[in-house]
């Protein structure tokens, strides 16, 4: 209502626009207008699940063949970007998966996607926090705890720092071994209550749940336990290699939790 405007006299008789108007706000919803709205709102519910895997995995497939990197700055449903640092990424299967552990060990090892989803799993629900801003909330993932695939391969005590490596090619992470043993450090096989796709870093990929997310390689194929802390891909380029979410790189971001 314009506030210059004296209120309407409500028993004063309406003119032709003012009835056609106020049948018009007045009448209503017929029985099956109101089912059929109801329905398109359900399927669209229904529908929301399929058309973000859709859209995630148009992402995905977009981000292999983009080497300026852009499409890395769309989101998608889930809030995720997507980034590789190289131009594509071999895709790996249950037939072709291998994850090696090496370096100062007792005992190399090398599993396939098989052995490691026979190990017993962890299941753990935090943020994931990205170092260039976004966020999203309570995003399961599931694996073997790190720790466990250093106790089988029996570390030496002259052993400080693990290094990971991807099979993109390019990809490198480092943490300490102390960090590495953390319960919250995952091999993650599954990632949203479902396995981890080939865009999210599948079918295996680290988990470094209390730090920004580019600890958290994707595409892992090799952990190689060394005598130090070598900077891995983006540390080399001036990121903090130890990336505690809010205390590091410049940020103040609330914990992950």
């Amino acid at each position: 209502m314009n506030p210059e405007q004296p209120p309407r006299d409500p028993d004063a008789p309406r003119t032709g626009a003012e009835a056609d108007d106020a049948d018009a706000r007045g009448k209503p919803v017929g029985r099956r207008v109101l089912l059929g709205t109801l329905g398109l709102g359900a399927l669209g519910l229904a529908a929301a699940p399929t058309l973000q895997r859709g859209l995630e995995s148009f992402l995905a497939g977009a981000s292999e063949r983009d080497p300026t990197g852009l499409t890395g700055l769309l989101p998608n449903g889930g809030g995720f970007r997507y980034y590789s640092v190289t131009a594509s990424v071999p895709r790996k299967d249950a037939r072709t998966y291998r994850l090696t552990v090496d370096g100062l060990v007792d005992r190399p090892a090398t599993y396939t996607l098989a052995d490691l989803k026979a190990l017993p799993q962890t299941r753990t629900v935090r943020d994931v926090q990205c170092v260039t801003g976004w966020r999203v909330p309570h995003t399961p993932f599931e694996g073997v705890p790190l720790s466990r695939l250093l106790d089988a391969a029996g570390v030496r005590p002259t052993a400080r720092a693990v290094r990971f490596t991807c099979f993109d090619g390019a990809y490198s992470e480092s943490l300490t071994l102390d960090h590495a043993r953390r319960s919250d450090v995952l091999v993650a096989l599954r990632m949203r209550d479902e396995d981890i796709g080939h865009g999210h870093g599948g079918p295996v990929r680290l988990y470094v749940a209390p730090m920004y997310f580019y600890k958290s390689a994707k595409w892992l194929s090799g952990i190689t336990v060394t005598e130090d802390v070598e900077p891995g891909y983006w540390e080399v380029r001036g990121y903090d290699v130890d990336a505690w979410v809010g205390r590091s790189n410049g940020r103040d971001d609330a914990p992950t939790s």
